[in-house]
């Protein structure tokens, strides 16, 4: 019975490593796609393929079961079977869940820092348990602390170096290219690509070759002594093999280099990071190994001496997790949403932040400004000049517009220097020892980049910072999470045995459910969101695609503000606080497609026709009244379900009698306004104008009542104020309502002017 128990948890942790393989390439897919994707250099089937490639090669390459996982963090020697698969079943339900929640937000974190915090944590927990019981124990020396400490040293030190260094590197950079970089090319294309190239393959031999099964110790010193020799020669031999590639076939030498950079960063995080996903399972089997082979051994008594040493991994098994990784980056959605942020953060063009804006990023805006002001001062106008001539990008901008929706987020040449840099600063830390995260040297690099590349601009400076503060606050929060998860399911496993174990793993597999839901729910938020979007063609948009684009967003608006407003009220006389709660939910919703709808009226007007200039007015009239009139609906909303939500007593029969009588009207208003504007005929308007005086007679008539009722204090102060604001409120979503119809209606005469 006790065999089969352990076997089970054998099972329980391999399928807990399978889960971990899909979301931890959920997180980190950003750190080799981002650049490829950003830049798009080609198709993403070319990209997703070559990264795929990169993974599966960096899987077989692995050198199994990194110290990380064994021995890095704790010392398995004086730890007994039982305390070491508790640590180690801790460790996965807790980076599943992690790493799932990150995801499902879209936040790159480190999936290196969570499992060395994971780790940890539980160790501390059980080692606090054993220590608990024989006080003659230290905990020190079951935790190398050490090594902890430079994994916080390595935190830190990614930040800073690699933010800098990408900056750095891009101005100079593009004081070489300029953004028009084309022509020079033609002669400094192929040492650049040479350079980068190199870089890359310095980078897969120190990052990637090592600890590769198949290479042994002798090449791998040969490797590592002979570094230099191996640099030169490719420098040498790639900057011939390009500049002929240029001359005789027309290649862009800079799509090889984001090409290849995408492939080595790929290699080396499945070669590297595979450690993060299968070596705590792994490290619990070849204890279960030990275990069974050890005559008369008890779990209770056998201490894991046997993991202090090197122990292999099948091939098999890393070809194995290397197949899950790879269908896992073209199947899976959240790995798209994670590279999203990165790219959304680095883009060169201005468009909706997802980040809003933070007091520290104000504050860094502003000091950014005083410094460049303050060396504007200082530089000779020679040397203004010409940094201005190789950073002006509207040429570049205007090939972009023309592209529209096909436009990259950034350039080649940006692409190329977050790979180079990236891939230097990994192999450098790798063969000087120091703990950097892959995750935090190529977001870093990127946001570096960006900065130099004036990306950041002061229309979008102080969201993108926030988005970049937002993100490395999830860094640190990362680790404390991590910590504390693992230690309270230490516990709970130590405490609870199998009973808890089930639990957790429900748990688990609970969250996994939820926050798939909640991602399919907000992907399907986005996209609605973006269908609103208008097509181009060329780089324009015609007036009679705004005047269609524009119909169809206020009808489908306008049906939305009525089903809400019928539910809100209905919800609030039954005092459903559900309802009233998924109303105000979806009122949130509405409000924010209706701001992306406003958000979009500068680009939209921009692209415009050069004829169509002046009916853009009617249309910034019409999505002006539309937002207004989703937040009027809020207004009805918010203070509604706060009502209900602090239990407060609702409505008199007589004000719900009086408020169903506007409902009823106000309704029918709308559902007229929908009629008119649907089939582009207006000649019904004065009959729309009559019902709606006879809403506002209404609602006046009912505003005089609620006075009454005040006045004979029949009526307390919640439920007069939110009776009072709710009447308001919808006289106000009837003027804007109106509005909105005269605004389309002048559209459309203007049009057939």
């Amino acid at each position: 019975m006790e065999n089969t128990y352990l076997i089970i948890m054998i099972v329980v942790l391999f399928a807990l490593a399978i889960s971990d393989l899909v979301v931890g390439v959920a997180n980190d897919a950003v750190n080799f796609l981002n650049s490829a994707i950003g830049s798009k250099v080609a198709s993403r089937t070319i990209i997703m393929g070559v990264a795929t490639l990169g993974i599966l090669i960096g899987a077989s390459f692995s050198g199994g079961m990194m110290e990380v996982a064994r021995n890095s963090i704790f010392n398995p020697q004086l730890f007994t079977f039982s305390s070491i698969m508790v640590i180690f079943l801790a460790v996965m339900i807790t980076d599943v869940i992690l790493l799932d929640l990150f995801n499902t937000f879209g936040m790159p974190t480190s999936t290196t820092v969570s499992i060395v915090f994971e780790l940890l944590g539980a160790a501390v927990a059980v080692s606090l348990l054993i220590v608990a019981k024989n006080p003659e124990l230290s905990i020190s020396s079951y935790i190398n602390t050490a090594t902890v400490l430079g994994i916080i040293t390595g935190i830190l030190m990614s930040v800073g170096i690699s933010f800098t260094f990408g900056a750095i590197i891009m101005f100079l950079v593009r004081l070489a290219f300029s953004f028009n970089y084309t022509k020079r090319l033609a002669y400094l294309g192929s040492i650049w690509g040479s350079i980068a190239i190199t870089s890359i393959i310095y980078f897969l031999l120190i990052k990637g070759a090592k600890g590769a099964t198949f290479i042994d110790d002798q090449t791998q010193d040969w490797i590592k002594h002979n570094g230099f020799t191996i640099v030169a020669y490719s420098f040498v031999a790639w900057a011939i093999l390009l500049q002929a590639l240029r001359m005789l076939f027309k290649i862009n030498v800079l799509k090889i280099v984001v090409l290849a950079g995408t492939f080595a960063l790929a290699m080396a995080f499945a070669s590297n990071d595979l450690v993060n996903f299968i070596g705590v399972p792994l490290a619990g089997f070849e204890s279960y190994k030990l275990l069974i082979s050890t005559p008369g051994a008890t779990p209770d008594t056998l201490l894991m001496t046997g993991l202090a040493g090197k122990v292999g991994t099948p091939t098999f098994m890393l070809i194995i997790a290397g197949i899950i990784m790879g269908i896992t980056l073209w199947t899976s959605k959240k790995a798209a949403t994670v590279t999203k942020t990165e790219i959304d953060l680095s883009r060169q063009i201005e468009g909706d932040e997802r980040f809003g804006s933070s007091l520290f990023a104000r504050s860094l805006v502003r000091t950014s400004l005083n410094i460049s002001n303050a060396i504007d001062k200082i530089l000779p106008e020679k040397v203004k000049k010409y940094i201005s001539l190789q950073f002006n990008s509207e040429e570049a901008d205007n090939e972009r517009k023309k592209l529209g929706k096909d436009a990259p987020t950034f350039d080649l040449l940006r692409a190329s220097v977050n790979l180079l840099v990236s891939s230097l600063l990994i192999s450098m830390a790798t063969n000087m020892k120091l703990p950097l995260s892959t995750t935090y040297v190529t977001f870093m690099v990127a946001m570096g980049t960006s900065l130099s590349d004036k990306a950041w601009g002061r229309e979008s400076a102080v969201y993108r910072i926030t988005g970049v503060l937002s993100v490395i606050g999830g860094w640190f929060f990362t680790a404390f999470f991590a910590f504390c998860v693992a230690f309270v399911m230490a516990l709970m496993i130590s405490w609870g045995g199998a009973w808890a174990l089930i639990a957790l793993i429900g748990l688990a597999i609970y969250t996994v459910y939820r926050t798939q839901i909640l991602h399919t729910k907000r992907s399907a938020e986005e996209s609605e969101i973006r269908a609103f979007d208008i097509e181009e063609v060329n780089g324009e948009i015609s007036t009679i695609h705004v005047m269609e684009n524009c119909k169809l967003n206020v009808t489908e608006t306008l049906t939305k503000v009525t089903d809400l407003y019928i539910q809100a009220l209905n919800s609030f006389e039954a005092e459903d606080r559900k309802g009233l709660k998924d109303a105000n939910k979806e009122v949130a919703a509405l409000n924010k497609q209706t701001k992306k709808l406003k958000n979009n009226i500068y680009p939209t007007v921009k692209k415009l026709q050069e004829q169509a200039i002046d009916s853009s007015l009617y249309y910034v009239q019409v999505i002006d009244y539309l937002r207004e009139t989703t937040h009027c609906l809020s207004y009805i909303t918010d203070p509604s379900f706060n009502h209900i939500d602090n239990n407060h007593k609702v409505f008199t029969p007589e004000q719900f009698e009086d408020l169903n009588l506007v409902k009823v009207k106000v309704k029918a208003t709308i559902d007229k306004s929908i009629k008119i504007i649907s089939k582009g005929d207006f000649v019904e308007i004065n009959e729309l104008m009559t019902l709606q005086q006879e809403v506002l007679d209404l609602l006046k008539t009912s505003r005089k009542k609620q006075l009454k009722r005040i006045k004979n204090e029949k009526a307390g102060t919640k439920n007069s104020l939110l009776y009072l604001n709710i009447l308001h409120e919808t006289q106000n979503l009837l003027l804007h309502l109106i509005n909105i119809v005269k605004s389309q209606r002048d559209f459309l005469d203007y049009h057939k002017e």
